[in-house]
């Protein structure tokens, strides 16, 4: 495996002549599993027109120690690379980061680590969310891949109320630097008092690492424009502090579950913007986006679970997805497929079943995290050769025969016959060992990215679709189904047709 390294990562704010702790780990993690870890030549270059001095010369010592990428490919003459980024390359720093993310795109090498917020919005904009990491991400990723290595243990988040939040929790210090001390100190003792209930993940030295505290408002919003009344669930909080656990993209997820419980179409969060942005990174994959501007200046993102006034219109079923989170395009322009899936399997990627969605009061409080993400990853060795981006993916249990989960596939790549390529594709989303994704390479693989969008309410054995004429024989391997069975299906599994668009 292939992993090039930004020499931003190897810098420390506080000093020079540090390397971070995560990212001494995250080296010692790459060295161990065997990865190849690369410098692009561009970086240096730029690195070397630093005025400080002591500090380039520091810099430049800790980087010499790792072999430059050869000859790395240029994107100069890829119009459609550089339209999709919609690069104007202005200087020296943006041919850089284009050349930098260029490596990755060109397939030389297999993954990007970078702090850069600019590089990893590019990369969205080319399809390379999955393969350029965070350093705290890859870390998460890549010592799954350590021989013995158990996977990530379950983190929960829990029911709470804010009044047995601490304070004085580092959490809350950009909060009070936005707001004023005052201020958001006399507004957190209000909703402590309201009995304002949150969602917390506590880290195991006692720090909140995520937090969503929200509430339930019927009302207009003062905003350029304005905003209709209309019910709404307000995030009045949501941040995170411990990553590469996907634990934004799980509150993103609770966030959807509890407006669906309490009938909301509308969910929305203020935020003051910066020029590289994580949350606003976040939360616009999911279908969030600046709909107004608040009195004090902050942007408000609206999210909508349901289109309305033929909003859908022009866009792709995958864009459907996306951007109207949980509903999803299921008309005939799309194909359906049923997928067998193992126990095993099936346990990390829906850890929330049987239940058909997470909910609070049944759930005692507590929330697993694997698994319990919206983006994942499904390997398999069917050959199916038809599944595209946009169609609808449903998941049979094959020990019990019983089908479970809907989602709509992102992408598909087929043919994989090596542990790398696999690991490429499903980036920081999977739920495999090294171990097991070299077992499973070991015969011609397909990677299916999907999103999941519901569990059935009604799970569907096979015996029911044996009754109802739509199966004849447990699937094997993954089979599309007919536009009318996927229908019976779909009704029988109450699925909600809020959430469908035909």
């Amino acid at each position: 495996m292939r992993v090039l390294i930004d020499t931003n990562i190897l810098i420390s704010r506080e000093d020079a002549r540090l390397i971070p702790t995560n990212i001494q780990e995250l080296l010692s993690v790459l060295q161990r599993i065997g990865a190849e870890i690369l410098v692009h030549p561009l970086s240096v270059e730029e690195l070397k027109r630093d005025s400080n001095k002591q500090r380039r010369d520091i810099v430049l010592s800790k980087v010499r120690t790792y072999p430059f990428l050869q000859k790395p490919p240029v994107p100069t003459n890829d119009t459609e690379f550089l339209q999709a980024l919609k690069s104007e390359q202005r200087n020296d720093n943006e041919d850089t980061d284009n050349a930098i993310l260029y490596a990755v795109y060109k397939d030389s090498v297999h993954f990007l680590v970078t702090e850069d917020r600019g590089i990893h919005k590019k990369a969205r904009r080319v399809g390379l969310e999955d393969r350029v990491l965070l350093a705290d991400d890859a870390l998460a990723v890549f010592e799954r891949f350590l021989e013995g290595q158990k996977l990530m243990s379950p983190t929960p988040l829990q029911e709470n109320y804010v009044y047995n939040l601490n304070l004085g929790d580092p959490i809350f210090n950009s909060l009070r630097g936005e707001y004023g001390e005052s201020e958001f100190d006399d507004w957190f003792r209000r909703i402590s008092q309201e009995g304002r209930k949150c969602l917390v993940h506590f880290r195991e030295d006692g720090a909140i690492g995520a937090l969503l505290i929200y509430k339930i408002e019927d009302e207009a919003i003062d905003s350029d424009p304005p905003l209709e009344k209309r019910m709404r669930l307000k995030l009045s909080t949501f941040k995170v502090t411990l990553v590469g656990q996907k634990l934004g993209e799980l509150l993103v997820k609770l966030s959807t579950d509890i407006a669906i419980k309490n009938g909301l179409s509308e969910v929305y969060l203020t935020h003051f913007t910066l020029p590289e942005d994580r949350l606003t990174e976040l939360i616009s994959d999911f279908g969030f986006y600046k709909a107004a501007v608040n009195r004090r200046g902050e942007d408000i993102f609206l999210k909508k679970l349901v289109p309305e006034d033929g909003e859908h219109v022009g866009l792709s079923p995958l864009e459907t997805a996306k951007r109207f989170y949980p509903s999803f395009y299921d008309g005939v322009a799309v194909q359906k497929f049923i997928v067998p899936i193992r126990p095993e399997y099936h346990d990390r990627l829906f850890t929330t079943f049987p239940n058909r969605q997470i909910t609070l009061a049944e759930h005692a409080g507590e929330f697993i995290i694997e698994g319990n993400t919206i983006k994942k990853a499904y390997i398999s060795h069917a050959r199916t050769s038809r599944m595209q981006g946009g169609d609808i993916v449903l998941f049979y249990l094959s020990k019990h025969k019983i089908i479970t989960s809907i989602g709509v596939v992102e992408t598909v790549h087929h043919g994989l016959q090596n542990a790398d390529e696999i690991i490429k594709q499903v980036g920081k989303r999977t739920v495999y060992s090294r171990l097991e994704i070299e077992e499973i390479a070991k015969r011609p693989t397909t990677v299916i990215l999907f999103r999941h969008h519901f569990h059935l309410k009604t799970p569907l054995r096979f015996k029911q679709l044996q009754a109802f004429g739509l199966l004849k024989g447990p699937p094997q391997s993954i089979v599309q189904i007919a536009d009318e069975i996927y229908a019976k299906i779909k009704r029988e599994g109450g699925i909600d047709e809020r959430f469908t668009i035909h």
